[in-house]
């Protein structure tokens, strides 16, 4: 015989004999009266990606983040586009980094925000919208609030 079914037919023995059971079986009854698991039940809510969508198309320029002269000259699409640009700065903007936008016929914007702050248990933000729009810039300051829903609102703001 090789060397090696020298060595390895006493260290088969020992492997199996390892795996040999004495016959003995044990058996372990369960308790016969078990009180069922309370069920707590949780109120199904969204997920972020849901809140950021919802919230995102209830924040609008037309609730005082843009001046209303300016406003009132923006195509569907500049309004859309500042939507956006608002919404995105408010949530997930660092302060001195602006997010700016661009929209139809040479109409542009920029959105500047403030740090977070807590007001009546609300994060909100000081903000700058810029517009120009038609060869004139418009300038809207103020400070946004996130409701409980996600929904950015104006809180105060100046022209």
């Amino acid at each position: 015989m090789n060397r090696i079914a020298l060595l390895a037919t006493p260290l088969l023995g020992l492997f199996l004999a390892g795996c040999s059971s004495t016959g003995t079986t044990q058996v372990v009854q369960a308790p016969a009266a078990v009180a069922p698991a309370p069920v707590f039940t949780q109120p199904v809510m969204p997920t972020p990606a849901q809140t950021t969508q919802q919230a995102l198309a209830t924040t609008s320029v037309a609730n005082g983040f843009v001046d209303a002269a300016a406003l009132s000259r923006m195509t569907a699409k500049d309004s859309a586009q500042a939507n956006s640009a608002q919404f995105y700065a408010l949530q997930f903007g660092r302060p001195g980094a602006p997010r700016v936008w661009t929209g139809d016929n040479g109409t542009t914007g920029s959105v500047g925000v403030g740090p977070y702050v807590r007001v009546n248990n609300l994060d909100c933000r000081d903000f700058t919208h810029t517009v120009k729009v038609g060869g004139q810039e418009f300038v809207k300051k103020g400070t946004a609030c996130r409701e409980q829903n996600g929904n950015w609102t104006v809180e105060k703001g100046a022209a």
